[in-house]
């Protein structure tokens, strides 16, 4: 497939200071989308593919840090979060796992697949009112992923797959927000405003949209098709034998 790439990232905002001179020749792919959309079950698809194909695969998820995940669980059991706080937990745990999860992969060559990013609070954060200015800047430290991938859906189709896996929760109805007089019709519009705010979102920042309402099959063949389409376009090689692994 050629060279390694040289071509340098790009940060949002600030990015990290002590951190933003590093070179990092592995590639990032997020893969954006509402509660429920399917982003787990295509990641866990992808992942041993790509590492079939004779890639190094590393994965990060939302609100997963060693250091945030258990009190992000906590304070989210207490239902009592106001939506700064509900902010400021998830841009810490944003920052940890890019200081120490995503940012080492890299500098190591890896691909990182990332189950929702910063796009994700950004979608979140609106749809609860919140000051969009403020969120962007919150997150100014993240490094911009070389390739974003939203799963689309409406909420008619989502509603079935919600209900039929694990069922509808307090905070993905929103009923922190009182949108609705109970469950289901808060869901219904509180996703309905997610999915309105990423497909924004991806008109803006310019995502791939695949349409996830499609069998998992066909999902995941468009994803593999966008991401062969993005490997070679960027000079990607494949690691050389002997490649570190990520040690799971």
């Amino acid at each position: 497939m050629g060279p390694p790439s040289n071509r340098r990232k790009s940060w949002y905002g600030h990015g990290l200071p002590y951190l933003t001179e590093k070179r990092l020749p592995g590639h990032l792919i997020a893969i954006e989308g509402t509660d429920g959309v399917g982003r787990s079950t295509q990641i866990q698809l992808l992942r041993p593919w790509l590492e079939v194909e004779g890639y190094a695969v590393s994965n990060t998820g939302w609100a997963r840090s060693p250091l945030l995940h258990e009190t992000i669980g906590q304070a989210k059991a207490g239902h009592q979060l106001t939506v700064s706080t509900f902010s400021l937990f998830y841009a810490a745990d944003f920052a940890d796992r890019l200081e120490h999860e995503i940012l080492p992969a890299l500098q190591a060559g890896f691909i990182v697949i990332a189950d929702r990013y910063m796009y994700t609070a950004f979608a979140r954060n609106t749809a609860m009112g919140a000051d969009p200015a403020w969120t962007r800047d919150l997150f100014g430290m993240a490094l911009l992923p070389d390739l974003v991938l939203h799963l689309d859906i409406d909420v008619e189709t989502l509603i079935p797959r919600v209900v039929q896996n694990k069922g509808m929760n307090y905070w993905e109805s929103g009923m922190h927000l009182a949108l609705g007089t109970d469950l289901f019709d808060s869901f219904v519009r509180y996703q309905g405003r997610l999915i309105e705010e990423y497909r924004r979102l991806a008109s803006e920042f310019g995502f791939i949209t695949v349409d996830a309402r499609r069998s998992i099959d066909e999902v995941q063949d468009d994803l593999r098709r966008h991401i062969l389409d993005y490997l070679p376009i960027t000079g990607a090689s494949r690691p050389e034998e002997g490649s570190p692994n990520n040690g799971e």
